[in-house]
């Protein structure tokens, strides 16, 4: 006896291919043996500013949700954790974020505008997340050893982020 088929087929990536694509990632970047981060093309120059941009990209995403947190405070708990995330992540590149301040956030800022509709917001903070994410999967053909994992660890935590975001806005 077959079962009927799901009444809602739904929509977005499914979490098999998220974990895929995260365990895709790892492996490709595994690959890359147990070189250090001087030889093979990543003179310390390549990866410390490889480094300096992903913990600037990580800076600027932590100042995205708290402007959308600011925007719409009713998101703040379900934002928490993930803005939490991003900072541990910003961190790791060796950036530094401040004490989240949601009344205030930077006016001349580009995380400034927020889209008034929340449903909207998290739509634009998930699209941030993805394209943040893409961003860094490319990066990883420039970078050698360690900080290719890193990158391809914070990149499927990334685009895990936008998934969750993009579930949140429905």
């Amino acid at each position: 006896m077959s079962y009927p088929p799901p009444l809602r087929t739904p929509s977005g990536p499914r979490r098999r291919s998220v974990l895929a694509s995260a365990a895709g990632a790892a492996l490709l970047v595994g690959c890359s043996g147990g070189e250090s981060e001087e030889s093979a093309g990543g003179s310390p120059s390549v990866v410390e500013k490889a480094r300096a941009l992903a913990a600037r990209e990580s800076v600027g995403l932590v100042g995205r949700y708290d402007a959308v947190i600011a925007a719409h405070p009713a998101v703040a708990e379900q934002l928490g954790a993930l803005r939490a995330e991003v900072v541990r992540h910003a961190e790791a590149f060796g950036g530094t974020v401040g004490k989240a301040s949601p009344a205030a956030p930077d006016p001349a800022s580009p995380s400034a505008a927020v889209a008034p509709n929340e449903k909207d917001a998290l739509t634009e903070l998930a699209a941030a997340e993805r394209a943040l994410a893409d961003r860094r999967l490319t990066a990883l053909l420039d970078v050698p050893g360690e900080l290719a994992r890193l990158l391809a660890s914070v990149a499927a935590a990334g685009a895990a982020h936008a998934y969750l975001l993009t579930e949140g806005a429905r």
